[in-house]
């Protein structure tokens, strides 16, 4: 067994003076003062928000070359490498769709480096391959994923993406013959895909620029002629996903206002029959899921609840006037909702813990779904009329796992779990409680060998995300278990701003009450540090997206609190980024610097505007790239500029940029372990441990 130990003072020396050598490239400041309700900003990296410009291309290729030149001389490197490979180069696969007979599932073999799109003639069928991504596409950043499956399983929808957009490309494939159709869908971000039952043409959802809109495709035919359905009258802020149900006779459409939804309106339309758009609710606000149960419509909603509540209306009925309450809102928070197989399956919470509970369609319980742990799990999911379903399951100690389930007998089969080489054994989980600023108790997991000794001097990794209604619940993650598996400690607090404990945690989070997401990861360091788990120096955390916005207030408000920081696909201009990319979505979340009253706490809190030149900040890595379509790299690209620039320590400040990262990652295996031997070699370094 490999530990994690300190290392000789020699050697940190030499790190640290190699540190003082390396100097990261000037950026050029081209100061621009907007005057926003009166108060004078100025941001001098403005012109690093233009990504294409040759100036930017060109600062970009400096900042690369300054980056590797400082990760790739870290020591340990090589032996991280061999360590993530032997975790992330091994057999994965995802739970299937079923239908009728045929088993349709992602998967990547050990030797592989992209996963490919396969099939099985029957549950214990040959594993053959549909879509190799190395033969649907040149590039070898791109992936491969299911768009759609035909009622029947004859035909399916596959996307091509580029690297880590969110954009894919749609083509079609015969599943017989194996043959491709003639048909292709243009690159865009889809939410909603269906193919009709007679395979005749496919209802989508896309969200161009000029904003969402649902189309009806007909196959054989041109994208061109698409016909669009609905959407017209919407803007950019609004969101609009489809569905199509089971039989083909009923379109849902679904309009959010912003991300997450204040508001939803649900639409039905028998498109069989060609009947007009009817209204099943518009002019509430509040937020409804729907769902089709055979011939009802399921709708999970906030709507005077905060933990959430189902109602369920006929699909030739659906008005307000005609809805029951089938599952009233209860102590606990639901998480997700799944109709399948003649059930109504729930998703709870419990301290932070997946619960699963059944019911049929008037809500009459069924009781409780049997999980295979105490950990995370999504409901059974599948369509109405499947009599087998498929769920997934995964904890600190356990990998993602999917399983099997036949309704008519209980009974649960193994369909997939990964064989990964960390004595899990080992780990010992905790989940405890502290006091945030204001006295609220936050949980938080804590993840480290048995028997470790505290002795106020482990190294500890610390990540949390604390907003948009999302919880972090308990799951297998390489990293963490690498860190433990080395006698680190791992912690993930839940702070607010999620939706852990329902609307009433996720509102105490959001817009004016930001700060508070602030002070509970503050409060979760300091009770860490208090109790002898670690100490500053010690002490790394990490976090992306709006955990990378997270981490961006971390090192404004507390940069001593911290031995090293890495922050991905982060906000960080506050005050500009309902303006960048498709940041008016989020405007929902966090609100916008174009009111008045939200510029102020905005302000207070907006990590690029409270950098302050000579602060002695700890060594930092932003991680991002070209290919993040949902939140704008210019983010890290202005923030690092500005950090490099006023950073009054000796300590790094890293952008490391990859022109094909995305927000969401990158289809390539060889990538994703590259990614993670830079973090995990800049944190170990910055801790003062190596690997033995």
């Amino acid at each position: 067994m490999r530990k994690m130990v300190p290392a000789a003072g020699l050697a940190l020396a030499a790190t640290l003076l190699y540190a003082a050598k390396l100097m990261p490239p000037p950026t050029k400041s081209e100061p621009v003062t907007d005057d926003i309700h009166g108060v004078k900003i100025t941001d001098p990296y403005r012109w690093l928000e233009d990504q294409n410009s040759p100036r930017t291309r060109q600062w970009l290729d400096a900042q690369e070359k300054y980056a590797r030149a400082y990760l790739d001389a870290l020591p340990g490197r090589a032996q991280l490498k061999q360590e993530f490979e032997a975790l992330l180069k091994i057999d994965s696969m995802s739970a299937p769709a079923a239908r009728n007979g045929r088993y349709f599932f992602s998967r990547r073999l050990a030797t592989e480096d992209r996963a490919s799109l396969c099939v099985r003639q029957g549950y214990t069928g040959k594993d053959e391959v549909l879509v190799d991504p190395k033969t649907a596409t040149t590039d070898p950043t791109s992936s491969v994923h299911y768009q759609g499956i035909s009622r029947d399983g004859s035909l399916i929808a596959y996307g091509i993406r580029k690297g880590g957009e969110d954009e894919s490309e749609v083509h079609f494939i015969d599943v017989g013959t194996r043959k491709p159709l003639a048909d292709v869908i243009p690159r865009g971000r889809f939410s909603g895909f269906s193919i009709t039952p007679d395979k005749t043409g496919v209802y989508y959802s896309v969200i161009p620029s000029k904003g969402s809109r649902v189309y009806y495709h007909a196959m054989g035919t041109p994208a061109s002629q698409d016909k669009e359905i609905f959407g017209s009258g919407y803007g950019p802020a609004q969101l609009i996903s489809s569905g199509l149900s089971e039989d083909g006779r009923w379109l849902v459409l679904i309009v959010a206002d912003g991300v997450p939804a204040k508001k939803n309106e649900i639409y039905l339309k028998d498109v069989q029959h060609n009947g007009p758009i009817v209204t099943v609710t518009k002019d509430i606000e509040a937020e409804f899921d729907p769902d089709f149960a055979g011939d009802s419509l399921i709708l999970t909603t906030n709507w005077n609840a905060p933990n959430r509540r189902i109602f369920r209306t006929d699909l030739k009925n659906p008005a307000r006037d005609h809805w029951k309450e089938i599952v009233p809102e209860g102590k606990l928070a639901i998480d997700t909702v799944s109709a399948a197989g003649g059930r109504i399956y729930v998703s709870y919470l419990d301290n932070v813990v997946t619960r699963v509970k059944q019911y049929d369609v008037d809500g009459k319980d069924l009781g409780d779904f049997k999980l295979p742990g105490i950990g995370s799990a999504s409901p059974p999911s599948g369509r109405w009329t499947d009599k087998e379903l498929f769920f997934d399951f995964t904890s600190f100690v356990v990998p993602a796992s999917s399983y099997r389930y036949v309704v008519s007998t209980g009974k649960e089969d193994l369909w997939f779990q990964p064989k990964v080489p960390i004595h899990t054994g080992d780990m010992e989980v905790k989940q405890l409680r502290y006091p945030s600023k204001d006295g609220t108790k936050i949980p938080m997991f804590v993840v480290a060998r048995k028997g470790l000794v505290l002795d106020g001097n482990r190294p500890t990794l610390m990540t949390a995300y604390g907003g948009f209604n999302i919880s972090l619940t308990p799951q297998f993650s390489a990293i963490a278990a690498w860190w433990t598996e080395h006698g680190g400690v791992f912690a993930q607090p839940n702070l607010r701003g999620g939706g852990e404990f329902g609307e009433a945690w996720h509102h105490a989070g959001m817009f004016e009450k930001k700060q508070n997401v602030f002070d509970d990861f503050i409060a979760a360091a300091e009770w860490l540090i208090q109790n002898k788990y670690t100490n500053p120096s010690k002490l790394a955390i990490q976090g992306g997206s709006n955990g990378g916005l997270l981490m961006g207030a971390m090192m404004t408000q507390r940069p001593d609190l911290f031995g090293a920081i890495v922050c991905g696909a982060p906000l960080l201009d506050m005050l500009r980024f309902q303006k960048m990319s498709v940041g008016s979505w989020w405007t929902a979340e966090y609100g916008s610097a174009d009111d008045p009253k939200q510029f102020q706490y905005l302000l207070k809190y907006s990590p690029y505007q409270n950098v302050h030149k000579g602060t002695k900040y700890p060594p930092i890595m932003f991680v991002t790239g070209d290919s993040d379509t949902r939140v704008d790299p210019a983010h890290a690209r202005k923030m690092a500029a500005l950090m490099q620039a006023d950073n009054g320590s000796g300590n790094p400040i890293i952008l490391r940029y990859d022109t094909k990262g995305g927000h969401s990652g990158i289809g390539s295996v060889d990538k994703v372990i590259d990614q993670q031997v830079d973090q995990m070699s800049f944190i170990a370094d910055h801790l003062g441990v190596k690997i033995q």
